[in-house]
């Protein structure tokens, strides 16, 4: 009997191991596939999800795999704390065991990423002075040359941000000139003060859906369909 009880615990120690080391190799080969594409600095953090492993990979279906990724850059804007998270995925264990991820299929993907106030200033007016959140959406606080104004106004200016074709779209929704100030029309403000961040998407083909202002930073939140490894840039 304590044979046996021997034999089942270590039976059970080199199954687990060998699923460990199963999902090791599977996790590197897809963090080396998302850095060659993305041109990342290193290999991202992947983690599949599940255990144990080799019971998906029989099936060659996995729950979630996450991939955290740190910093990409697209059209010289750079977004940090990227993460990826793929679900209902499909791949043969022996393919991505082999190193080849052409075959891995996520029905559904999601992506966070934030650009950081450094970055958003880039793309602003240059008598922003101050960013920062507010319950309405990104605050703005500066020195601004407006139109029909021969000299610059301060003031704190709320931004409204939405995703389009080309980026993320800030505009003025409300402004609150300084005490003694000259009153400022939003209306040409919105003409004057609006600006884009030119981030389409993110990596997978994930397309924005959310932008929310927070003390750090723009966090940006994306989506996407039927991703394919084999269709990737």
């Amino acid at each position: 009997m304590r044979a046996l009880v021997i034999l089942i615990v270590v039976a059970a120690i080199a199954l687990i191991a060998g699923d460990r080391i199963a999902v090791v190799v599977a996790q590197n080969e897809i963090g080396r596939r998302i850095a060659a594409e993305y041109a990342l600095d290193r290999d991202p953090a992947v983690d599949i999800g599940g255990f144990p492993f080799l019971t998906q990979a029989v099936d060659g279906r996995y729950e979630t795999i996450d991939i955290r990724a740190g910093e990409w850059s697209e059209q010289d804007v750079t977004v940090r704390d990227l993460r990826l998270t793929l679900t209902d995925v499909t791949a043969p264990l022996a393919d991505l065991i082999a190193g080849d991820t052409t075959t891995l299929v996520a029905a559904g993907a999601t992506a966070e990423a934030v650009v950081a106030y450094d970055t958003v200033r880039r793309f602003a007016d240059d008598g922003v002075r101050e960013l920062s959140d507010s319950p309405d959406g990104l605050q703005v606080t500066g020195t601004f040359r407006v139109e029909g104004l021969p000299f610059p106004v301060p003031a704190t200016i709320v931004f409204a941000m939405a995703p389009t074709a080309d980026g993320i779209e800030l505009t003025p929704i409300s402004v609150q000139a300084a005490v003694g100030g000259p009153a400022l029309p939003l209306s040409v403000l919105s003409r004057s003060l609006a600006f884009t961040i030119p981030l389409q998407d993110l990596p997978l083909g994930a397309e924005i859906t959310a932008i929310r202002a927070a003390a750090d930073g723009l966090h940006v939140s994306a989506a996407a369909a039927e991703v394919r490894f084999a269709d990737l840039p």
